[in-house]
C-alpha cells in the first residue's frame, strides 16, 4: 500500500462512527523497581514508584479507535463501585459516549491489575465477576441501539469470556446491525462459544482458530501459507461462523488473511521490538474494521492492522498509537 493511499484511507476515518460492544474492564498498571527478594517468601518486593489507569477490555478497543476517529460508543456493564466511576470518567475525558452502558449496582467492575517492575510484569491481578445481561438489560440495550444505529459505520464485538457477549444479545444485535447494511466484525474468546452468524469478518489468534474449529493445537509452521493444519481451520471458521472474511493474528509471524472464493494472503509482522502485547489484539481489530469502514480493501486492512498492532507492542502498557505513528511504520517499511 501507498502513502498516499493509507492517508487517504486515514482521512475518511476521521468521519466515521464506531460502537464497541463487549466486557469492559480497568486496566491498572502498577509500576515499581525490585531490589530484594522477600525474607517471607522466594519473591520479588517491588517498591512501588506509579500507578496508571487505562480503559481495558472492549473499553481499550474504543479507546484505540477514538485516536482516528472522534465517533466513538461502548456498550457494556460497569458497576456503581469507584472502579466503575473511574473507568466511565476515563471514557469521557477521552469523549468516548458511554450512553449505552448498563451501570448496575449488583455488578462488580472488572480490574485488571499489573505490576511492572523494570518493563517485565511480575505479574497479574484479576478481579472479575462472569454475569450476563438479563431479558430487561437486553431490551433496553436493543433498544438504545436502534437510536443510534442509523448514525454508525461500524459495529465490533469484542469478547473476552466475562459474559456480557451472551447468544442471544449477539444475535439481536447482529440481526439490526445487519439488517442496517453495517460493517460488523467480532474478536472472539475461545472460553465462550457464540455463534458469530453473517457477520463481515471475524478476528481470532491462531490457537483461538484451531480451538474454535475442533482441531488438535500444533506448532506454527513456517510458512504460514504451509502451516495446513492451520489453513484447514480457517476454512472450517469461514464455513461455520458464516463470516465474509477471517483474520488470524500470527503473533511474530504477522497475519493471515481469508475471504471466501480467494486464496489466503499472509501479511508478515512489522514489529521491530514486543516490550508488551497487552491489548495488540484489540489495536487489531479496531484499525482492521474502521480501515473497512473507510472502504479499505480486506488486504489493505490487514496491512494497517499489522502495522498499527507493531507498534504498540513496542510499548509498556495498554497502548494505543496515533495517525502520525501509523504513517511512520509504513515510511520505515518502505511506504509499504
Amino acid at each position: 500500500m501507498t502513502l498516499e493511499r493509507l492517508r487517504e484511507i486515514l482521512a475518511r476515518a476521521a468521519g466515521k462512527r464506531i460502537a464497541v460492544a463487549g466486557d469492559l474492564m480497568l486496566d491498572e498498571f502498577v509500576w515499581g523497581k525490585v531490589g530484594r527478594i522477600s525474607p517471607e517468601a522466594p519473591v520479588p518486593v517491588v517498591e512501588v514508584t506509579g500507578e496508571s489507569f487505562y480503559p481495558g477490555g472492549a473499553a481499550n478497543v474504543a479507546r484505540n479507535l477514538r485516536e482516528f476517529t472522534e465517533g466513538v460508543s461502548v456498550i457494556g456493564t460497569v458497576g456503581t463501585d469507584a472502579s466503575g466511576r473511574q473507568l466511565l470518567d476515563l471514557l469521557r475525558a477521552q469523549t468516548i459516549e458511554t450512553g449505552l452502558v448498563l451501570v448496575d449496582p449488583d455488578f462488580r467492575t472488572i480490574v485488571k491489575t499489573r505490576i511492572i517492575a523494570r518493563n517485565q510484569q511480575v505479574v497479574r491481578v484479576d478481579r472479575e465477576e462472569v454475569r450476563t445481561p438479563s431479558e430487561p438489560q437486553i431490551v433496553q440495550l436493543t433498544e438504545s441501539l436502534r437510536g443510534i444505529l442509523p448514525s454508525l459505520d461500524g459495529f465490533i464485538f469484542e469478547d473476552y469470556g466475562k459474559g456480557f457477549l451472551n447468544s442471544d444479545l449477539v444475535r439481536q444485535i447482529s440481526s439490526q446491525v445487519r439488517a442496517a447494511g453495517k460493517i460488523l466484525t467480532a474478536d472472539p474468546n475461545p472460553h465462550h462459544r457464540v455463534k458469530w452468524g453473517e457477520v463481515t469478518a471475524v478476528k481470532p489468534n491462531r490457537s483461538e482458530a484451531m480451538q474454535a474449529a475442533g482441531i488438535p493445537l500444533t506448532d506454527p509452521i513456517d510458512p504460514p501459507l504451509q502451516d495446513m493444519p492451520l489453513l484447514t481451520a480457517g476454512l472450517r471458521l469461514l464455513s461455520s461462523w458464516e463470516t465474509e472474511m477471517l483474520l488470524i493474528t500470527l503473533g511474530e509471524q504477522g497475519m493471515l488473511l481469508l475471504e471466501r472464493g480467494k486464496p489466503p494472503h499472509h501479511i508478515p509482522t512489522k514489529a521491530r521490538q514486543v516490550f508488551d502485547v497487552s491489548g495488540a489484539g484489540d489495536t487489531a481489530i479496531a484499525l482492521f474494521t474502521l480501515a473497512l469502514c473507510c472502504e479499505a480493501s480486506p488486504i489493505e486492512a490487514a496491512e494497517i492492522a499489522n502495522h498499527a498492532s507493531a507498534v504498540v507492542v513496542g510499548k509498556l502498557g495498554t497502548a494505543t498509537l496515533t495517525p502520525a505513528e501509523l504513517i511512520a511504520s509504513f515510511e520505515d517499511d518502505g511506504g509499504a
